[in-house]
């Protein structure tokens, strides 16, 4: 009787032990199952990132490889390939041109390559700096920096004109009058029989408020229409930050969508780089940077100026 007790009270502690080992099993499954769809979201998610990032790395390696083939063909001398595609494309009777800037060291900021460009053409530039970039009480150090760089890229000391008037001084929080701004571009192109006004955009390139002021000066008066007929006007497009400091992998967008542009080659650019370097006062690390990489050291894009763009534009300034 005990010996069959026994056995009995064995084979139910068993069972019972069985039956504890099972519900444990069971209840720690249930509370590992979030944990286990965590890690597995996890896991998938690091899988498709490196695969996307896969992508991503060899999207960029074929646009750069295209942009570097581009910009290398636009230098060949292959005379079929430069009749589809041209390094420059700028009016060709330009004889006299003006340029206008708001401050010394724009021209070489921003304008470099159409600069080089005008000149290989054998075209006059004629530069007027409306400010004497007087903003840190530098003006005497930047007038010389000015007449440095401008030299460097082949204008002429004779042809600079440099302002120095107390209602345009250099200051983004003081408003440039567009009627005085307008004067003086206006009696500028007249005196110098100028066939091509080069300016800034409404954006001013840098978003710089003097610069935008210059536009909408020149803007009223090809709404007036005092500009003289002969005269293009065109202004320098300002691009998005990404598109600025790509340098040359910016050159398949300004082919596409520019109607005028100029692209230096990697010579060229280096003499605008050191004209811009001529400016020492004005070189701190962030304008090393910009030299460094700015599309606007080699490319310039520019749009004629068109009067109903221009009405739109005031209307809503």
């Amino acid at each position: 009787m005990n010996d069959t007790a026994s056995e009995q009270l064995s084979e139910q502690s068993l069972r019972g032990g069985e039956t504890t080992v099972e519900s444990v099993s069971v209840e720690g499954g249930e509370e590992g199952q979030p944990w286990t769809i965590y890690q597995f979201i996890c896991d998938q998610a690091l899988f498709y990132s490196r695969e996307t990032l896969d992508h991503i790395v060899l999207v960029i390696f074929i646009y750069t490889l295209l942009c570097l083939v581009l910009y290398k063909l636009l230098f060949h001398r292959c005379s079929r390939w430069l009749k589809l595609v041209r390094k420059s494309r700028l009016p060709a009777t330009a004889n006299r041109a003006l340029l206008v800037t708001a401050h010394p060291d724009d021209e070489s900021m921003f304008f470099g390559p159409t600069i080089l460009e005008l000149r290989r053409r054998n075209c006059r530039i004629f530069l007027l700096c409306l400010s004497d970039g007087n903003y840190d009480k530098k003006g005497p150090t930047r007038r010389q920096e000015l007449w440095d760089a401008s030299e460097s890229l082949g204008i002429k000391p004779e042809d600079i004109t440099l302002l120095k008037a107390t209602h345009l001084q250099d200051d983004p929080a003081v408003e440039w009058k567009t009627v005085t701004i307008a004067n003086q571009i206006l009696k500028h192109l007249e005196a110098l029989d100028a066939d091509l006004l080069v300016t800034f955009d409404k954006d001013g390139v840098s978003g710089h408020p003097n610069h935008s002021a210059i536009y909408y000066a020149t803007a009223s008066l090809c709404l007036s229409g005092m500009i003289p007929n002969k005269c293009k006007v065109l202004t320098l497009e300002s691009v998005n930050l990404c598109r600025k400091y790509v340098s040359i992998l910016d050159l398949p967008i300004t082919l596409l969508l520019s109607t005028n542009w100029s692209v230096l080659s990697w010579e060229s650019r280096r003499a605008v780089q050191n004209a811009m370097r001529l400016h020492r006062s004005q070189m701190v690390w962030f304008r090393q940077l910009y030299v460094a990489f700015s599309r606007y050291m080699v490319i310039n894009s520019l749009c004629e100026i068109n009067q109903s763009d221009v009405e739109f534009e005031i209307l809503n300034s």
